[in-house]
């Protein structure tokens, strides 16, 4: 199963669960816990009974806050935040520090990664702040790997008004998400 295929599946679950198909639900849940064990096993240092309290938690917690999931953004990600929440807390308890950053950790969907998730749904959230046209130019060119050529010619721009258009909205993008400089000021290009 692709990753794509994995989060369409896990997804549908998801939706027809909470559309209240509890058959949905424990399949969703059971599917979870398989990807779950693994995932808190490769990151204790004792392993066993840890990982199958963290799943127990991480899929209590998922149950507990299903109604925060935001049907319009990957449901993976969002599972994905619950359970390194989770097991941060863990490892905190217990006083210990992981010996990997738990960013760069092996993902728990096994072909995506953190981008995919969590990062994506903040990409997403920042792109919708430019209008729908704009957006899709961007999303061709930088995230979809198109030329400024394809996406000009897929969107109705000239190739002179497509970078124009990406240079002013990445700009704007810049503009308001950049940290401030050290003296309090904003750096100007």
């Amino acid at each position: 199963m692709t990753v794509t295929d994995r989060e369409a599946h896990l997804q549908s679950l998801m939706l027809r669960g909470l559309d209240g198909d509890a058959s949905a639900w424990r399949v969703l849940l059971t599917d979870l816990g398989a990807h779950l064990r693994p995932f808190f096993a490769r990151r204790l240092f004792d392993g066993g009974a840890d990982a199958e309290d963290l799943v127990q938690e991480t899929l209590i917690a998922i149950h507990a806050k299903r109604t925060t999931w935001d049907r319009n953004q990957p449901f993976s990600g969002w599972a994905y935040a619950i359970a390194r929440h989770k097991l941060i807390d863990h490892l905190r308890r217990r006083g210990r520090r992981p010996t990997h950053p738990l960013d760069e950790a092996s993902e728990l969907f096994a072909d995506h990664t953190v981008e995919d998730g969590a990062t994506r749904a903040d990409l997403s959230r920042c792109l919708s702040l430019l209008p729908a046209r704009q957006r899709r130019l961007i999303e061709d060119v930088r995230l979809k790997g198109l030329t400024v050529a394809e996406a000009a010619a897929n969107h109705g721009y000239t190739l002179t008004a497509a970078k124009v258009s990406i240079h002013r909205s990445l700009k704007s993008l810049n503009a308001r998400f950049a940290p401030a400089s050290p003296d309090g000021g904003d750096h100007e290009d």
